[in-house]
């Protein structure tokens, strides 16, 4: 039998900016030449941290590890307004940032905690007719979008430097930060786009003790296998 035959479970990445969560994929099936593997939530290029990886059998409950609510702390920049909500987007509107003050930033985040719509970016993977909407919006297509029912258990605004402020939130399944950030920032009159966003924990999985990108090129296969969460384990851990 070979190694990649017998392994089942979930692989723990620190994603590197600027690298799609399918690369990394990619990169788990060459080091282990297995053909079963996939990932649990899509984390754009521009952001790092907690990846899912599904390995052999794991696959078929990687739905219910995508639905796993998710915790990020990122970057948002006030006063610039972007065709992406992050970014690496074309700045479509400037605005001045002015009178923002702790007690209006509070405000605004709080207006977005606990259950509200969200309509999905044009910047995402859902499909419209089998097409990702990114592609079309590459296209310079825009079509309409239903709205998601979505919920934010916490969030936290860590610290205001203008125009940037740093926060955390803890969300959902099927949640757009960029989005948020997009709707925070009109809230507050000036409007924001996200300048970074790392994701540091799905459901009881945190970044902490995960494999970097590099780490993971470097690893044999072997290795790479007994940094596998077996499936058994996976269960107890799942449904935080």
């Amino acid at each position: 039998m070979k190694l990649h035959d017998s392994i089942d479970g979930l692989l723990l990445v620190d994603k590197a900016s600027g690298i799609t969560s399918h690369d990394v994929v990619a990169m788990v099936r060459k080091r282990l030449g297995a053909q079963k593997v996939g990932h649990c939530g899509t984390l754009d290029p521009l952001a790092t941290g907690l990846l899912l990886i599904v390995v052999g059998r794991a696959t078929k409950i990687q739905d219910l590890l995508m639905s796993e609510d998710k915790e990020y702390v990122g970057t948002m920049k006030l006063g610039e307004i972007t065709d992406s909500q992050d970014c690496d987007g074309q700045v479509l509107e400037e605005r001045p940032v002015e009178g923002i003050d702790p007690c209006r930033v509070e405000g605004a985040f709080q207006k977005f905690h606990g259950d509200f719509y969200q309509t999905p970016p044009m910047v995402s993977a859902i499909k419209r007719d089998g097409v990702p909407l990114y592609k079309l919006a590459r296209q310079g297509k825009v079509v309409d979008r239903e709205a998601r029912f979505v919920h934010v258990y916490a969030h936290e605004v860590r610290a205001i430097r203008l125009p940037e402020i740093d926060f955390r939130v803890i969300c959902s399944k099927g949640f757009y930060v960029r989005t948020y950030v997009h709707e925070i920032g009109l809230e507050l009159g000036c409007g924001a786009h996200l300048a970074a966003l790392r994701r540091t924990k799905s459901g009881r999985f945190t970044v902490e003790g995960s494999l970097t990108v590099e780490e993971l090129n470097a690893s044999g296969p072997e290795i790479l296998a007994r940094k596998i969460i077996p499936l058994p384990d996976v269960s107890r851990m799942r449904g935080a």
